[in-house]
């Protein structure tokens, strides 16, 4: 049994929402809830409150960290097939419409830089080494161009190369303002050789976008001669 607080007195200042405060005879009737209480402190210190709040942030920035890698692996690792996965380049062609257009009216230079109209030379046959000098082909093409038709080789700029000693008879130009490339409309390229074939007209009657056998464009340029 208890005692209560004798209307509170020897128990002074005590909340009142408490209400009326029994002291017990025997202190060991409050062990068991004593006991509840350690309880729960010894829970409420276990409880990682602290760490918790601090793992996430962690988290967040480990998973930011690791993504940076794997962008930066990705595109730093070598690969066994880069170079090899572009797509191939199409065949050069020039433009359809070229065969059956006049041939403008440009002034060129020889080696003297005097100006040469290249209307003047018709029918001609021009090939373009500002790519290649290809002095085979040329050899072969004057080797094979008939009579009365010219066979003449352009180079950028203004400086005009000897013609390859096979081909004496080729007339060697060059095209500073470089207005015949861009009448064909194509860039030069390493390597090869561009022909054009016009007849006494002034029209272009063929492209031969590289210079190669003869047999692919023999007939079209003993054509010039008639």
């Amino acid at each position: 049994m208890g005692k209560p607080d004798a209307e509170g007195q020897g128990l002074p200042d005590l909340p009142p929402e408490w209400g009326r405060v029994v002291v017990p005879d025997d202190a060991s009737t409050l062990a068991a809830e004593a006991a509840q209480i350690r309880r729960e402190l010894r829970r409420a210190a276990r409880r990682p409150s602290g760490h918790r709040a601090l793992a996430l942030p962690l988290l967040v920035l480990l998973v930011a960290v690791l993504t940076t890698l794997a962008g930066l692996l990705a595109v730093t690792w070598p690969r066994a097939n880069r170079g090899t996965d572009r797509p191939t380049p199409a065949p050069y062609a020039p433009p359809a419409t070229l065969t059956g257009r006049a041939l403008p009216a440009l002034d060129l230079v020889d080696a003297g830089q005097a100006p040469v109209p290249l209307r003047g030379l018709l029918p001609v046959m021009i090939i373009l080494v500002d790519g290649c000098a290809c002095p085979d082909q040329v050899a072969d093409a004057v080797a094979v161009a008939p009579v009365g038709v010219a066979v003449v080789t352009v180079t950028g700029g203004r400086t005009v190369p000897a013609p390859p000693p096979a081909a004496r008879n080729v007339r060697a130009l060059a095209d500073p303002a470089g207005g015949l490339r861009s009448f064909l409309g194509q860039p030069a390229r390493p390597g090869a050789a561009t022909a054009l074939l016009v007849d006494r007209t002034g029209v272009v009657t063929r492209v031969v976008p590289e210079l190669g056998p003869i047999d692919a464009y023999r007939e079209d340029l003993s054509a010039l001669a008639a």
